[in-house]
């Protein structure tokens, strides 16, 4: 990541969601979406607990995105986590930085690791280009 962009979007960090601007599939009509989003390092993450919804589907296929989060604006690309290593660094990052909601996910991979829930999180990492 460039040092200009990364600087600016430590300056924005701590905020708490970001306006995700992601493109339809079949129109290519732009749409938004406010998520979740976690620096950890110089690594971007969005995150889901849901792959099945539209936005998620959209930016898989079509993975040139806009950010704004505090009202500075980022475009890049998101690369779905398909790899699970992958995907546990960027959930832990997201449960370390929302820890406030800690009890519900705990009680999400409980349920999970049971049997009584299919996990449906996915995670982007996503690479900024300005």
């Amino acid at each position: 990541m460039e040092p200009e962009v990364l600087s600016r979007l430590k300056r924005v960090a701590g905020k708490q969601t970001t306006r995700l601007t992601h493109y339809g599939r079949k129109t290519g009509k732009a749409y938004e979406v406010t998520i979740w989003f976690v620096l950890d390092g110089e690594t971007l993450y969005i995150a889901t607990a849901n792959v099945s919804r539209q936005w998620v589907r959209n930016v898989q296929k079509t993975p040139q995105i806009k950010l704004s989060i505090g009202g500075d604006i980022f475009e890049g690309t998101a690369r779905f986590l398909t790899d699970r290593t992958e995907h546990e660094r960027a959930m832990a990052a997201v449960r370390h930085k929302y820890w406030m909601y800690w009890p519900l996910m705990a009680l999400g991979r409980a349920l999970t690791a049971i049997g009584l829930l299919r996990d449906t999180t996915g995670s982007f990492e996503v690479t900024l280009s300005r």
